[in-house]
């Protein structure tokens, strides 16, 4: 009987998951993104190092971020999808890449949920 062998993905380091982060911030800037904000969230939650919240002008500029992000993060980082929602006609994107969990708000939605006053206790950090 032969064996199987399953890989489970070690957690990436904060330095990794910071990489992440500040990768996925650049490609929601460079798609016009607004007001981008990395919060340190590993004092926070155990789950995630790293939120990631912008906010983008129309639903076709939320998808146009997220198409970027992913991109960046599996192509050029080798960093899996763990989940995407709200992709198709939602004012609030959410991508799951494990310790990186990305916000694509439109302005309104962004202000209703104010996701940096939720998690006041998470430090945006600076990362241009």
């Amino acid at each position: 009987m032969a064996s199987t062998v399953s890989q489970v993905e070690s957690r990436p380091s904060p330095t990794r998951s910071f990489s992440l982060a500040t990768a996925a911030a650049r490609a929601a800037e460079d798609n016009a993104g607004k007001n981008v904000v990395i919060l340190d969230m590993r004092d926070q939650a155990p789950i995630f190092d790293y939120f990631v919240v912008a906010t983008g002008s129309s639903q076709r500029q939320l998808r146009a971020m997220a198409d970027a992000i992913d991109d960046v993060l599996q192509k050029e980082m080798a960093c899996g999808r763990f989940g995407q929602e709200g992709y198709q006609d939602s004012p609030w994107l959410l991508i799951d890449f494990g310790t990186v969990v990305v916000h694509l708000f439109d302005e309104k939605t962004r202000e209703y949920y104010r996701l940096e006053d939720l998690w006041s206790a998470a430090q945006p950090v600076a990362w241009k």
